[in-house]
């Protein structure tokens, strides 16, 4: 008869096999602290966060957003701090430079770098509301209409409801909301301060539509050109060549900051603009006139309606402020070597 295995035997394979697995431990385990070494290692030295390094702009030190210009020899400018830099030079009368290598600069001497562009468009950036990283060239998007957490308003706002929350909770919150239950007499009031709002924002299109109907209406395509006053410290005007409109001789003048001292060390910089007639009018008329963007420039303006009653003794009408978005469009003007613009003049025969 074969006799059953001892149990010393028995054991002393158990004590083996776990010897053997206590190895195969021992042999995986060092590798952990490798791996979590190279992570940190990745994570401090990312080529995105390398290529950021190198793209950013010489000026403000952050990734462009749109254009990419450069100097003749290669450092970047983002196109806000570009026309910054070339409006500054305008207004000290000063010849523009790269503030690295401090070569001459301007637009026709600076280009664009199409490749800079599409590689930052390609780069990682975060959601400013899930912290998720995403390409620049799909963030707005994702920010605008996919985001989770980006904040929406309630439906029911119209109605008076104040609710303003991330996305995932809107319809939880719409489920709950009071306001469609209200009485009219209960939102009489928010409705009448949004019939307000819009009445006064339909205001400047009345007033558009009411000098159209004028008998006597006439438009011109002109051209801000930069010049220089004569007194010890040179200030910086603009004016247009004399134009023909409604049967008289005209000149628009524009000055910056209204003439205020040192408008290079501002960052609020703003136009002001002047309708002066040439020549005398025999009788007092009252002209309605508004600048426009017009067909061979890309100004940005609001359209804002000016009135002034010109006589044989008040040939100047008072300054009106330029209509512009932002400091960041006047910049884009004082740039630029000229300013084109559309003036849309009206007058009423009495």
């Amino acid at each position: 008869m074969t006799e059953p295995p001892s149990t010393s035997s028995g054991s002393a394979a158990v004590v083996a096999e776990k010897r053997c697995e206590d190895s195969k431990g021992d042999e995986v385990s060092p590798k952990k602290p490798r791996l979590e070494t190279c992570d940190r290692d990745d994570t401090e030295n990312k080529l995105e966060a390398r290529l950021g390094g190198i793209l950013c702009c010489a000026v403000c030190l952050d990734l462009p957003r749109s254009a990419v210009y450069q100097c003749s020899n290669g450092h970047l400018m983002c196109a806000g701090c570009f026309t910054h830099l070339l409006a500054d030079a305008r207004i000290r009368d000063e010849t523009a430079t790269c503030p690295n290598c401090r070569v001459e600069i301007s637009r026709s001497l600076a280009t664009r770098n199409l490749a800079v562009e599409k590689a930052v468009s390609e780069l990682p950036a975060d959601c400013q509301f899930c912290g998720h990283k995403f390409p620049r060239n799909s963030l707005d998007r994702h920010v605008a209409e996919l985001c989770e957490e980006r904040p929406v308003r309630c439906q029911y706002n119209l109605l008076g409801c104040g609710w303003r929350g991330p996305h995932h909770e809107v319809n939880s919150h719409q489920q709950q909301c009071q306001h469609p239950t209200h009485t009219g007499a209960q939102v009489f009031s928010h409705l009448q301060k949004q019939a307000e709002a819009a009445q006064e924002a339909s205001k400047t299109f009345n007033q558009i539509m009411s000098v159209l109907s004028f008998e006597k209406i006439t438009f011109n395509d002109l051209q801000l050109k930069p010049y220089r006053t004569d007194e010890f410290i040179h200030k910086l005007f603009y004016e247009t060549s004399r134009f023909s409109a409604l049967g008289y001789q005209w000149v628009i003048k524009a000055r910056l900051n209204d003439n205020q001292k040192d408008p290079h060390l501002t960052c609020n910089r703003f136009l002001t603009y002047q309708l002066i007639v040439k020549s005398k009018p025999s009788n007092p008329m009252t002209v309605h006139f508004m600048v426009l963007r017009g067909p061979f420039g890309d100004t940005r303006v609001d359209p804002h309606i000016c009135q002034f009653e010109f006589t044989e003794g008040n040939t100047e009408s008072p300054f009106f402020a330029l209509p512009l978005p932002d400091s960041a469009e006047c910049n884009k003007l004082l740039a630029a070597r000229i300013i084109d613009f559309r003036l849309m003049m009206g007058m009423v025969t009495k």
